[in-house]
């Protein structure tokens, strides 16, 4: 069973930069694809990014491809969200999943077997 933990998250101002990291036990991070998403208030969860079970293919969500990087590092079981020039829209807690049968993951909630509690992210304009 694969548990999963959020943190970094945190209040800042537009324009400004968060690291979140999602800590994995229970299982290598290495045969696992994982997938940050979020959820504002009042909408439903949305997929921000993956990363494939080496950590070399990713993808983006339009919304935030040009400011956010996903990472993942097999050897310390951690994965990575950087957010740079975060802005008001941002707002959210942002969750990290894990995907067992896809090598390279999904953009859905239903590609994903095990989430993490979340963390909020709170961007002031």
């Amino acid at each position: 069973h694969v548990q999963l933990v959020e943190s970094g998250g945190g209040s800042v101002q537009a324009g400004g930069s968060l690291r979140l990291s999602c800590a994995a036990s229970g299982g290598g991070l290495s045969v696992l694809a994982m997938g940050w998403f979020r959820q504002a208030p009042g909408m439903e969860r949305e997929f921000v990014a993956r990363v494939s079970r080496s950590g070399y293919t990713k993808q983006y969500s339009e919304l935030v491809e040009d400011r956010f990087a996903v990472s993942k590092d097999n050897t310390k079981d951690m994965v990575y969200l950087q957010m740079d020039n975060l802005k008001s829209e941002d707002t959210a807690v942002y969750y990290c999943a894990a995907d067992r049968v896809r090598v390279y993951g999904g953009d859905k909630e239903s590609d994903y077997e095990f989430w993490g509690q979340g963390t909020q992210v709170t961007v002031s304009s």
